[in-house]
């Protein structure tokens, strides 16, 4: 295995087991040897593992006290890696509530910017978004890939670097959002007319008007998220990729037809 593959595949080991639990909050993660050992690895690749955990917020490391585990709120949730993680250990109601607010401050006020200062190019990258998330509810594929691509297009229409870098960041976050409103009977489809209605008011102009419709979008979400967790339903894993609809069975049956 190349050493960028050990890197990862050892990140992946120990941050799956800081998030979980099995090192809490407070312990010592064993030493370099030990971890040598157990992940079957070489000490630079160790060493390289914890910085990235401890860029991360999920490590401090100090002379006499080893490395030891931070509390889940100093851990950076901004990074996919740390998202990732939480999904495939599995996601919690917390952590669903938190981004369901982190929602409702920043889109309303991005796509508020997003109508007064959005470009003709900027529009465009939104309405190809848009479009392939249509084809996808309409003839089956990637839905979640377009739909991301819409709301980072209207948070980079903001044209705020801050608001810019931050849609960047919180693409996983989202993407979270996304895969459980895809597993929603034609959940895809009864949110693409509030994505419309998101788009227009931004294309006309009206930034009170895209303020409603996206918090109409954001509280449709947040009730497909309360749904399927009632549901018990499996939750999506971050660690795969985006899950792609079916074509509807009209198109199906149309293309095996002689």
């Amino acid at each position: 295995m190349a050493i960028k593959n050990m890197l990862g595949h050892s990140l992946d080991l120990l941050g799956e087991a800081i998030v979980s639990g099995y090192y809490a909050p407070g312990a010592s993660i064993p030493p370099e040897t030990v971890l040598c050992v157990e992940l079957g690895v070489s000490r630079t690749v160790v060493r390289e593992a914890v910085k990235s955990l401890v860029a991360k917020g999920l490590v401090s490391t100090g002379p006499k006290v080893g490395t030891r585990v931070l509390p889940s709120d100093q851990w950076n949730w901004f990074d996919p890696n740390v998202v990732a993680w939480q999904s495939k250990i599995g996601l919690t109601r917390e952590f669903l509530r938190d981004l369901q607010d982190l929602r409702r401050v920043v889109e309303p006020a991005a796509v508020r910017l997003a109508a007064e200062r959005a470009t003709p190019e900027d529009l465009a990258e939104v309405e190809a978004a848009y479009a392939g998330m249509k084809h996808a509810i309409e003839f089956g594929g990637d839905y979640v890939t377009h739909d991301l691509l819409f709301h980072q297009g209207l948070l980079k229409a903001c044209h705020n670097r801050m608001v810019a870098q931050m849609s960047k960041a919180i693409g996983a976050l989202l993407r979270t959002s996304f895969e459980i409103t895809t597993t929603k009977p034609n959940g895809p489809a009864l949110s693409l007319p509030l994505h419309r209605a998101v788009l227009d008011a931004v294309i006309a102009g009206e930034p009170d008007k895209a303020e409603r419709a996206v918090l109409k979008l954001i509280d449709s979400a947040r009730e497909d998220i309360e749904m399927v967790l009632v549901s018990k339903k499996k939750l999506p894993s971050l660690a795969l990729p985006a899950a792609s609809l079916r074509a509807p069975k009209s198109v199906r049956a149309s293309s095996i037809t002689p």
